[in-house]
């Protein structure tokens, strides 16, 4: 393994960067009991200018990894399939998995990245690549850049507040990703915007009876293709939906009537006003007569 932008990971944090390119930088870190047990935290983070641009090859390293493509090109191997990245492109992977990344010869790449982990950070993860691909171009790529140019400036200077800062700043990152990748925003397919619909329809129609027969045959779409395809763009099934908006609309009615629980059940959409107690308690982890009291009181 070449010192790529991942660096040798028993490094000090006092040892010199042994880049050729004084503007190139490698900060270590080596978070705090706290930091570990409750934070995100920093591994690893830097910048590299194409004069030091490198192959590095590595697996079973528990490390997340985000990098920021600034300019030039370069290429990602992760669990054996290759992609090509550019200007604007940004790659997050689980470092556990057998992967290598390289800078292009004839156009090596200037990059910005993050080597972090956290206790939520595989769960984060798994989320991510349930909406998108280990290779994504954000729209809003010249936030992601400055947010890890921010997090390089802060533990650069160590502020004795950088870790509680860093932590945030990785948040804001991984919400740019989950937010800003191709697939969110505005539908740009038949197929995203046949979804859109879908959505909107449950959204207004939450409370009737309202099933995935019912919603394939209103859009004409495999009932089985409609299941996968929906969860992919929004991460729950429709199933899932459906209940969230009805106890969404009931806790509203416990707390702003005084209708009784039948009554706000049959209005939520629950034929069933037991099915709906257990629906409201596996949701809320308490009665509805304990949500009601506890949010009127």
């Amino acid at each position: 393994m070449s010192a790529g932008f991942g660096g040798n990971s028993k490094m000090e944090q006092h040892e010199s960067n042994n880049f050729k390119n004084k503007l190139s930088k490698r900060i270590i870190g080596t978070p705090s009991p706290t930091a570990k047990s409750t934070f995100f935290y920093m591994q690893e983070t830097g910048c590299l200018k194409p004069d030091d641009a490198a192959s590095t090859q590595r697996r079973n390293l528990d490390s997340f990894l985000f990098v920021a493509v600034v300019s030039g090109r370069g290429e990602l191997i992760f669990d054996n399939e290759t992609f090509s990245l550019g200007q604007g492109d940004c790659f997050f992977i689980d470092c556990r998995v057998s992967h290598n990344y390289r800078s292009s010869a004839d156009d090596p790449w200037e990059v910005v990245w993050i080597h972090f982990n956290g206790s939520t950070s595989e769960k984060y993860y798994e989320y991510f690549i349930s909406q998108s691909k280990n290779v994504f171009c954000p729209t809003s790529f010249e936030r992601v850049a400055a947010t890890l140019n921010d997090i390089i400036s802060t533990n650069e200077l160590q502020r004795p507040d950088a870790e509680v800062l860093t932590s945030k700043m990785i948040v804001d990152l991984l919400t740019l990703a989950l937010t800003s990748s191709e697939h969110s925003g505005e539908c740009t397919t038949a197929l995203n915007q046949k979804l859109a619909a879908v959505h909107a329809y449950i959204e207004e129609n939450f409370s009737k009876d309202l099933s995935l027969e019912k919603i394939s045959s209103e859009f004409y779409i495999s009932k089985y293709y409609l299941t996968r395809e929906y969860k992919k763009i929004y991460g729950k099934t429709i199933f899932q939906h459906i209940i969230m908006l009805k106890i969404n609309y009931a806790k509203h009615l416990l707390r702003f009537s005084d209708m009784s629980i039948e009554e706000i059940a049959h209005l939520c959409g629950f034929n069933d006003q037991s099915y709906f107690a257990r629906q409201f308690k596996k949701s809320e982890n308490m009665t509805c007569f304990a949500y009601r009291k506890k949010w009127r009181d």
